[in-house]
Formats: C-alpha cells, sequence, structure tokens
C-alpha cells in the first residue's frame, strides 16, 4: 500500500492540509526579509571626511558649512565631495578660484567621517565606518550570512531526517529568533558577523523543514499548489519588507521588526503535525497514527478511521530496515540516487545563480532603494502565478526547463542590446527575473517530489547547500565586466543553459506517487 492510497481516504487537501500551509506561512515570511536585509542595513549614505577638528582655525570657523566643504574636500568628477579624501590643508584661495586643484595635496580622511542620515537614521556602514579602504568588510557581511545559511540547510536536512520535521522547525524558530536579536545589540564588527553567521545558520531550517512537511501531507492533485504557495511567501515577504524598511531606518530596529515574526510561528508551532510519511518511514506507527486520525477528523473523515490500523500502516514500508538511520551518504550510496543527486545539485546551483545573478545586476529604473525594492518583488508575482497553471498543463520539467532557457535568452539579447537603451534593456532584464523566478518556484516542489521521503529531507539540505553557493558565486560573476563589460551577462546566460539542460534529463514527477524508499528510485524511477 502506498501513503498516498490513505490521503486519498482522509481526504488530502482538507482543513488539516490548509493550517499546515497557513503555519508554514507565518514562519517563512521572515526569511526573505533576512536574506534582503543587507540591502538597507548595509546601505552606504552619502558621505565625506569629518572636517570638524578644523574648527580650531578661527579662519575656517567663521566659515559657512559650503564654503568649508570648498576648501577642506577636493571635488569628485561629477561634481560631489570626495567620499575618500580630504586636502592635507585648507586651501582658502578656492573660494575665490575653485577650477585648479590637480596640483594640491590631498590625504585619505584623517578622523572618520560624515554621513547623510536624510534616508537612513544609521546603517552598519556609519556605525563602524564601513567605507573607503574597509569597504571590503561592507560586503562580507551578505557573503558571511550566506555562508551561514549554505551550511544550516545541509545541517537542518540531515537533522530533521533524523530527528523528524517538526521539533527540527522549533529548534530553528527559536535559535534563528535569539541569533537575529542579538545581532541587532552587537557592539562590535565582528560581534555582528559571527551572530549574523548563526542567524544565516538556524532560519534556514525553516524553509527546508516547513517545505517538505508541506509537501509529505498532502495529495498528488494538490502538490503543485502547495509549492507554489510556499513560493509566493517569499514574494508576499519582500514585498512587505519595502515597507517596513521605509518605516524603520534604523539599522538595530529594523532586525528586530523582521525578526518579530518568528515568536507568531513560534506560538503557532503547537498545532503544527509531524510527518506521517517520516514517522512511518522510520517506525513510529502509533504516532502515526495519530496525527492520520487528527488530520481524519478534522478533514470531517472519521468514518476513514477505521482503515488507519497499525497493521495497516506496517504495509507501506516493508522494503527496508525502518530503524536505519540515513545520511547524506545515502545519496550516494546507489546508482540512481547518485546521478539524480549530481542533477539537482547543478540545477539549484544554475537556478540560484541565475536569479540572484539578475537581481543584482537590475538597474535603470531611476527609482529610491524602497520603490525598487518593492518594484522586484512585484516583477516575482506574475511568473510564479504563471507556474501554478503550468505544473499541470506541461508538466514540472517542461516548466523547470523553459523557464531557464527563457531567462539565459534574455540575458543572451541584453548582450547585444545597445548600452544606451536603457529602457529597453530595463524591460528585457525585468522579463528576464520573471522567468528565472519562475524556475525557482518549479525547482523547490520538482525537487522535493523526485527525493524519496526516507532522504528528502536530506536531499533539500543538500540542495539548498547548493543554491547558497550558486548565490554567493552571483557577485563575483558580476565583477567580471572589469574583464569585458558583456562578460558576466555572457556567464549568467551559459549557468541559466546549462541548468535547462540539466533539467532536462530529470524524470517528470506529474500525477505521480512520491517516492518513499531508495529501493523505489532504483526500481521505478
Amino acid at each position: 500500500m502506498k501513503f498516498e492510497n490513505i490521503l486519498a481516504d482522509i481526504n488530502g487537501f482538507g482543513r488539516f492540509q490548509i493550517m499546515i500551509i497557513v503555519i508554514s506561512f507565518i514562519g517563512r515570511f521572515t526569511l526573505p526579509c533576512h536574506f534582503m536585509l543587507n540591502n538597507f542595513i548595509a546601505a552606504v549614505p552619502s558621505h565625506h571626511c569629518d572636517i570638524s577638528f578644523l574648527d580650531d582655525e578661527d579662519t575656517f570657523k567663521n566659515l559657512s558649512p559650503a564654503d568649508r566643504l570648498v576648501v577642506s574636500i577636493p571635488v569628485q568628477q561629477d561634481g560631489t565631495p570626495s567620499s575618500c579624501w580630504m586636502f592635507e590643508e585648507p586651501q582658502y584661495h578656492l573660494l575665490l578660484n575653485s577650477s585648479n586643484i590637480t596640483e594640491l595635496h590631498t590625504v585619505q580622511c584623517q578622523n572618520g567621517w560624515v554621513y547623510n542620515n536624510s534616508t537612513f537614521k544609521s546603517t552598519l556602514t556609519s556605525e563602524w565606518d564601513l567605507v573607503c579602504d574597509r569597504r571590503g568588510k561592507n560586503k562580507a557581511t551578505a557573503t558571511i550570512f550566506f555562508i551561514g545559511v549554505m551550511f544550516g540547510a545541509m545541517t537542518f536536512g540531515s537533522l530533521s531526517d533524523r530527528f523528524g520535521r517538526r521539533i527540527m522547525l522549533l529548534v530553528s524558530y527559536v535559535t534563528g529568533m535569539l541569533f537575529a536579536i542579538a545581532s541587532a545589540f552587537s557592539t562590535s564588527y565582528v560581534m555582528f558577523v559571527v551572530l549574523r553567521f548563526f542567524t544565516g545558520f538556524c532560519i534556514t531550517g525553516i524553509v527546508i523543514v516547513s517545505a517538505v512537511l508541506s509537501v509529505e501531507w498532502v495529495d498528488v492533485e494538490h502538490r503543485k499548489l502547495v509549492g507554489v504557495i510556499d513560493s509566493l511567501s517569499w514574494t508576499f515577504g519582500n514585498t512587505v519588507f519595502a515597507l517596513i524598511a521605509y518605516l524603520v531606518n534604523d539599522w538595530r530596529w529594523l532586525v528586530v521588526s523582521v525578526t518579530s515574526p518568528l515568536v507568531l510561528g513560534i506560538i503557532t508551532w503547537r498545532w503544527m503535525p509531524e510527518s506521517a510519511r517520516w514517522l512511518i518511514a522510520n517506525g513510529k506507527l502509533v504516532q502515526a497514527q495519530a496525527y492520520l486520525n487528527r488530520c481524519a477528523k478534522m478533514n470531517r473523515r472519521e468514518d476513514s478511521t477505521d482503515t488507519l490500523n497499525i497493521e495497516t500502516l506496517s504495509t507501506i514500508v516493508v522494503t527496508e530496515k525502518t530503524d536505519r538511520t540515513y545520511s547524506y551518504l545515502d545519496l550516494i550510496r546507489t546508482p540512481k540516487m547518485r546521478r539524480l543527486a549530481l542533477r539537482t545539485g547543478i540545477l539549484w546551483f544554475c537556478v540560484a545563480n541565475a536569479f540572484y545573478g539578475i537581481s543584482f545586476n537590475i538597474t535603470g529604473f531611476g527609482l529610491n532603494i524602497y520603490l525598487t525594492q518593492f518594484t522586484y518583488a512585484l516583477v516575482e508575482l506574475p511568473a510564479k502565478v504563471s507556474v501554478y497553471y503550468l505544473l499541470d498543463k506541461i508538466g514540472r520539467r517542461r516548466t523547470e526547463v523553459g523557464s531557464l532557457l527563457l531567462a539565459a535568452l534574455c540575458l543572451g539579447i541584453n548582450i547585444v542590446v545597445p548600452k544606451d537603451m536603457s529602457v529597453a534593456r530595463t524591460v528585457v532584464a525585468v522579463i528576464g527575473k520573471g522567468f528565472s523566478s519562475a524556475s525557482f518556484g518549479t525547482v523547490v516542489l520538482y525537487s522535493s517530489e523526485l527525493y524519496p521521503t526516507v532522504v528528502r529531507q536530506n536531499g533539500m539540505g543538500y540542495n539548498s547547500f547548493m543554491a547558497r553557493l550558486g548565490v554567493a558565486v552571483a557577485p563575483l560573476i558580476l565583477l567580471l565586466d572589469e574583464v569585458w563589460r558583456d562578460l558576466p551577462q555572457l556567464v549568467l546566460c551559459c549557468v541559466a543553459l546549462l541548468g535547462g539542460l540539466v533539467a532536462s534529463t530529470l524524470s517528470e514527477t506529474r500525477n505521480r506517487f512520491l517516492p518513499e524508499t531508495i529501493e523505489d528510485i532504483e526500481k521505478h524511477w
């Protein structure tokens, strides 16, 4: 007997499943906010050298603020004061003739910087002077966070396959919230990046565990709906995040604000059930029976509970020992599992790399940072809604392949479109981001259906690790414009093409039962 047969008897998409989706949606809200948090907390306000120490000179302190800048700070080509340099001594003659400054000696800022706080009350940049020769430390905050996410994906995937989905979801909620709140009260840069690493490490368990829990409790017909809803939670989070960031312009309180929804996630966790699939696969039949009875009662299928006896449940998994512990090594022990892990790993790397590469490279809107964040989020909405209809119409594989190839096409078009056609380039880039967003929305559901229950969390943890590796590499690819201005677009185009080719080699999962054991993969997939 298959688990889907039992779900069909007790209603595989009733009030019980809707409850799981709602609880997951609440908990996942904070994730996109933290993923995009560096756009705001590490923003670089306009700044120049602090020249207040010159106030001791009588001539200088009698000058207007504008004249003080003229005699103290050299002007850049765009007419704005230099951010990192100042004159070695005040150049009062510039008040009469400011055209010839090429021979004047300049030095790096000696006494810190003054920041324009009109947009942001405070950021990491202004807090710890992460500008000029310290600019690399600013960039490192995002990198360190995603390294934490990368390793957290592997860890929580393994732990939830060993100890269960439900308990690891709570662990991720609590530890993620504690580390995030602690980072908001950091007293030094080193303290912040360490806490930020552990924040990324812990909160990634939320998406890893909740995505699998949702899929494992719904029937075949509604798996694609659950996948799209989970994906839309990111779009919703990103959209609301723009408003939160606009209202909260102090970096410490912004971290607290986007983390606070986890309190609601912890409260609603008490109603989150354990995966009955996982319980059965691990021989915990009594607990599985209790959750299935609860599902039947909530879905008003009490008449079906007579079939939910221990003997029936014990027939679901009989081909493998239920008392063994599975690990990441099980992803490569057998030939078909090995090929599956290789292909999905490459696919996730390509999808994430193309998505974030395009996201980081979209320019030309002429909007402020808050409107840009809002626009980026809205771009994803039509793409993900389209995925909902395409997953059943043409299947998971064709949707994934098509979206990646079309994203590659947009990247290729922007290589040949002239740089001065900024409007056309922006439109093409936005369309490309839509297709890459569709590929991201598809790959999460697709991969969770490809892996068997006994190693599904390990598989999703490994895939998420590869995705975060792709995210980490994306900014490095964009730096290739120093070699050739269109080289980043060319590399991202090739990455998207590779992803499309790899996706075309995977099995179609539309209207198929989820594999329960590794033997199912080796024999039937």
